[in-house]
Parts: structure tokens; C-alpha cells; sequence
């Protein structure tokens, strides 16, 4: 098991949720700027989603870790990035990867009764970089 420490994010909510996943995916960033990257090759991606809340479910979750991971891996593993609508328009730089992950989980946390928050989601392309995507407060209401 590997065991991860990230930044965290401040927030005044009684519940805090953190789930780490990992995925392979490849993708390319077609421009000549990117260099190699502008090539196809692919990561194994890892993943921290952090949620927050006041208030559980009928359960006693915030949302249920199973949950999750089916909004994220289900829908990324073993696929090409460039290939899924989300980034038909944009490259899927891992800034808006993590950012996109953001906006899947925040859009099914609205539909909750007890309305928790994706309070940050980090994405780790190798073992050495990642990047951090946080919302603005406004963006959680």
C-alpha cells in the first residue's frame, strides 16, 4: 500500500474524506511547444479526491469511497485521454485533468441531499510532479 502525503486544504467542515486511486492513460498535447509530450505515451496517474461536509448520508457517508472510483477510474482507465469529449476542445494538460476529475465529482455531490464539497483533487503524473486543482469558494455553492 502506498501511503501519501498531500497539501491540504482549509476548511472549517467536521467531515474530511480522502480517497487515493491510480490509473494508466495516455495522452498527447498536440503542440510543438510541449515537446516530447506532444507525442502519444501514456502514466500510471495517481489520484487524491478530497471531500468534505457537516452533514452524512442516511448511511453515515460522505459519499460512498466506491462511488468515486466509479466516476473517475470507470471512466479513464486504459483509455486515451484525447479521446473523450471533455477534451476535444482543450488538451488534456494534467492541470485540466485534475480539474475535469473536480467537475465530475462536484456535479454528483449536488445531487446529494447533505451536499458535501470536492474540496481539492490532486493528480500525479510521475513520481515527482503533480499538480493540485482547489476551487474558488464561489464554485462550491
Amino acid at each position: 500500500m502506498i501511503q501519501q502525503f498531500y497539501p491540504q486544504t482549509h476548511h472549517s467542515f467536521r467531515y474530511e474524506l480522502n480517497k487515493d486511486m491510480h490509473l494508466s492513460a495516455a495522452h498527447f498535447i498536440p503542440h510543438e511547444d510541449a515537446g516530447n509530450c506532444q507525442y502519444m505515451h501514456g502514466h500510471t496517474y495517481f489520484i487524491n479526491i478530497t471531500i468534505a461536509g457537516d452533514q452524512l448520508d442516511h448511511m453515515g457517508f460522505l459519499i460512498d469511497f466506491k462511488e468515486i472510483k466509479n466516476l473517475v477510474h470507470k471512466r479513464y482507465d486504459h483509455t486515451v485521454l484525447n479521446d473523450h469529449p471533455e477534451f476535444k476542445q482543450k488538451f488534456p494538460t494534467t492541470e485540466l485533468v485534475a480539474e475535469q476529475i473536480w467537475t465530475t465529482i462536484q456535479n454528483q455531490l449536488h445531487t446529494l441531499t447533505h451536499q458535501p464539497k470536492c474540496m481539492q483533487v490532486i493528480v500525479r503524473e510521475t513520481p515527482t510532479s503533480y499538480v493540485v486543482y482547489r476551487p474558488k469558494a464561489e464554485d462550491l455553492v
